[in-house]
């Protein structure tokens, strides 16, 4: 019978969130790195560029990937034979107990993203707990944990469907990925669960995502069997879909296909499907009694040589001169390296700001003429004026944006992913336009911010207007201010050049 003292669990379980916080799976890396090599998009090469350099960064400085460093979720396997020591929690609260050690590090603060009431008030557990652990009994002498954090742009855009037993799941996932827009910042994952029930579906989708990245050695090898060779067809053909880095069209939209499956009712066939970001995040550590699980530290060596500069065709500008007539100069696609004034607001901070225009009230900030940035950052360390602080999905801004944009003479927002249809007719009409950074590159992102403070809604936490000062932070122009959008273009452009690819090579 082994024995494990109930602290060697919640340090492991602290210590593995710090680690993924900070560093990239090395067969993510690998797999990027390869994707980077073969993309012949310049603006998702661009993108892949800014994501590997991040992590590099990210591995070098120990500090979040991402400033959506996500909400916990752990698959536990305790042995028969295992015996606790200590022991006073439950494996819930012992997997909370780490959370909350590891979120509240003070050499790594990570960002508490968990609400409590979802319903309700929303208020803000402040350390990141709870989690969302799975627990099982089985056979054995150790403790095996998979734990990941899953950021909520790629957890919203996760899909259930219960197919009859006749329909295509390929046709299914072909249909559904375009509708899922460039809100889980791809190049990433897609976990799919098939069969079971529905929540067993959705289970085994979420445990997929934490298996090794190993679709070229399956090519190269070939398939098995059937779930293998429905990996190879999906993986060949979302990425012919031309979504691309970022959505913004190229050849790598997802690194790898993972798939579980269980025996289901004859007359049903349940599929969830659930993205992994560029931002992925997992772990997989056994205890065995000997005291807390050993993280070996990836080698610097392990990251390609890839480092992200601006581009020479980069237009620098001063967001304190801006007029209506030069952002209307900008073109789609257009490299921007923004200095200046800056103000932020994402989910929270949009309500509470509509809600105080129908009202009649004025709100705490000015934003006439600004730029708004849809973000929550990382509190700082040391000498940071910002912890790392990516853009997060835009999309949830649409149903504000036509308020905000009439009444408060915004000139225009900075986000990551699409615009809706909603959004692109109030940017159109207010001459506006919308720039994104990229997803899944905050802490290079940060470094272009010298200085933030708060001014306005200091209660919402992460979620409060800041005001960065920033120099040459890039952004792309998505949609500029005639309504046309990237989000389309890029990804049509890049479907009929593989299209024509795959034709030619058919011929």
């Amino acid at each position: 019978m082994t024995v494990i003292r109930q602290q060697d669990f919640i340090d492991s379980i602290a210590d593995s969130l710090q680690y993924i916080s900070y560093y990239h799976p090395k067969d993510y890396i690998d797999a990027l790195g390869k994707a980077y090599e073969r993309e012949e998009s310049p603006a998702a090469r661009d993108a892949i560029a800014q994501i590997l350099t991040n992590s590099r960064m990210c591995a070098e400085g120990r500090r979040p990937i991402c400033q959506d460093t996500g909400i916990v979720c752990a698959f536990v396997s305790v042995g028969m034979d295992v015996r606790w020591e200590g022991a006073t929690m439950s494996i819930e609260d012992m997997v909370n107990q780490g959370v909350r050690q590891a979120y509240l590090h003070p050499d790594n603060k990570l960002r508490a993203s968990v609400l409590a009431d979802p319903a309700g008030a929303r208020r803000n557990t402040r350390d990141n707990t709870p989690a969302v652990t799975h627990f099982e009994l089985v056979p054995g002498d150790k403790v095996e944990v998979h734990i990941a954090a899953k950021g909520g742009g790629s957890e919203n855009k996760t899909k259930f469907v219960m197919l009859n037993p006749s329909d295509s799941i390929v046709d299914w996932v072909l249909k559904t990925v375009p509708l899922m827009g460039a809100g889980w910042c791809p190049p990433g994952m897609l976990g799919i669960g098939i069969g079971g029930t529905a929540e067993k579906a959705m289970l085994l989708a979420k445990r997929s995502l934490m298996d090794p990245i190993d679709i070229q050695e399956l090519i190269a090898r070939g398939p098995s069997n059937r779930i293998e060779e429905l990996r190879l067809e999906l993986y060949e053909k979302v990425n012919a879909l031309g979504i691309g880095a970022q959505g913004l069209g190229g050849l790598s939209t997802v690194l790898d296909i993972k798939i579980l499956d269980y025996p289901t009712h004859a007359a049903s066939l349940p599929v969830a499907m659930i993205p992994n970001c560029a931002a992925t995040r997992h772990v997989h550590f056994e205890l065995d009694g000997s005291g807390p699980a050993q993280l070996e530290a990836p080698r610097l060596e392990d990251w390609p040589a890839v480092t992200w500069t601006p581009s020479a065709q980069a237009r620098r500008v001063q967001l304190d001169q801006l007029s209506r007539e030069d952002v209307n100069s900008w073109k789609p696609g257009e490299t921007l390296l923004l200095n200046g004034k800056l103000l932020t607001g994402r989910d929270a901070a949009h309500k509470r700001m509509v809600d105080m225009l129908n009202r009649g009230e004025k709100l705490p900030v000015d934003f006439a003429n600004r730029f708004i940035y849809y973000v929550g950052p990382v509190d700082p360390v040391r000498d940071e004026a910002v912890g790392p602080a990516g853009p997060t999905t835009a999309t949830r801004m649409d149903k504000f944006t036509e308020q905000v944009l009439a009444q408060t003479g915004l000139l225009g927002m900075v986000g990551k992913a699409e615009r809706g249809p909603v959004a692109i007719d109030a940017i159109k009409q207010h001459r506006s336009v919308y720039l994104i950074a990229v997803g899944g590159a905050a802490y290079l992102v940060s470094k272009a911010i010298k200085n933030a403070r708060v001014v306005g809604f200091e209660d919402l936490g992460m979620e409060a207007i800041y005001e960065f000062d920033v120099v040459d932070m890039p952004v792309t122009v998505a949609v500029d201010s005639s309504g046309e959008s990237v989000h389309k273009t890029g990804p049509a452009e890049w479907q009929a050049r593989i299209a024509a690819k795959i034709e030619a090579v058919a011929k």
